[in-house]
């Protein structure tokens, strides 16, 4: 009896570790071009910078939506909307610290509870989620179609949110999601971090995970054998805005300021390809290590080309 801790025959093994491969391909490649690239220091505030540390921090958003995104990817769907739920929970927290921003007033002093700011727009983020998956699960319209109509409505509704300004909120409590630190590593590593370990936990220590692999291979034959495919496909899109509201908080909170244009735009697109290179190519049998990968070979790349200078 064979008591391999990897199986190599394992398609998806295969798929996952050529995505590390293709990690370190990249960082072997800088490491032969400018070993520079992989200095880290340590400040007097106790807080690790360079290169790696970077690609940590600015892939947290593309990580935390990847989380959400295999998981609907294992299921059969995709979710294009991300990018602009972002920019809705974004609004709604700038909306939260700096109410009378078009009407030229300041920040709130006191400021509302970080609960409250973070609270709500994830509420209204999982909202948005649920309204995908009834619509993908109940009403039965293809996922590419629903999750890209609300990929223009939540944009056009982050936009009037705000009536199409910026507002800005500099100094307040909230910006240190974004930009503080704590063990030395910036505080969205940590976010995605617990995030992804929560994630595992569920999906490999509960049936979920067997649900939703199950579901995404074949949805007909599940229902039949009781699993309730209806609830599960609904409540990962609702996952899936859960992690598109937390990005959403990390960005606008780490910019200081809350555009509904630029925030999230395009990103889902990232998060998708980090999915696909992470080996959940179809659904059924996902990985999230995977996905974290391909989200880290995304960012790794982006770092590459701005550091080597490279057009």
């Amino acid at each position: 009896m064979e008591n391999n801790l990897i199986n190599f025959d394992d398609p998806l093994t295969k798929r996952l570790l050529w995505a590390l491969l293709g990690l370190f391909g990249i960082l072997i490649l800088n490491l032969l071009i400018s070993p520079q690239f992989f200095e880290v220091t340590l400040n007097d505030s106790n807080q690790l910078h360079g290169n790696l540390i970077n690609i940590l921090n600015n892939g947290a958003r593309v990580c935390i939506l990847a989380i959400g995104m295999t998981l609907v990817y294992a299921t059969g769907g995709i979710d294009l909307s991300v990018g602009s739920v972002m920019a809705v929970s974004g609004m709604m927290a700038a909306q939260i610290i700096r109410p009378g921003y078009l009407e030229g007033m300041a920040v709130l002093d006191p400021q509302p509870s970080m609960i409250i700011i973070i609270l709500f727009p994830l509420l209204i983020s999982m909202v948005l989620g649920l309204v995908n998956g009834i619509m993908v699960a109940v009403v039965k319209v293809q996922p590419i179609i629903v999750t890209l109509i609300m990929m223009y409505t939540a944009r056009g509704l982050a936009a009037l949110m705000v009536k199409g300004q910026t507002p800005t909120y500099y100094g307040v409590a909230f910006t240190k999601i974004g930009n503080s630190y704590t063990g030395g590593l910036p505080i969205p590593v940590w976010i995605a971090l617990v995030l992804l370990l929560l994630t595992l936990l569920v999906t490999k220590r509960t049936a979920i995970g067997i649900f939703i692999e199950a579901i995404g291979e074949n949805k007909t034959a599940s229902r039949y054998v009781g699993i309730r495919t209806v609830s599960m496909v609904i409540g990962t899109y609702v996952f899936s805005g859960f992690c598109a509201g937390m990005a959403g908080l990390i960005h606008v909170a780490g910019e200081s300021n809350a555009n509904p244009y630029s925030t999230g735009s395009l990103i889902e697109l990232d998060a998708i390809a980090a999915v696909i290179i992470g080996g959940s190519i179809n659904g059924g049998r996902f990985t999230l290590t995977g996905s974290i990968i391909g989200a880290l070979i995304i960012q790794t790349l982006t770092t590459t080309l701005y550091f080597q200078r490279w057009p």
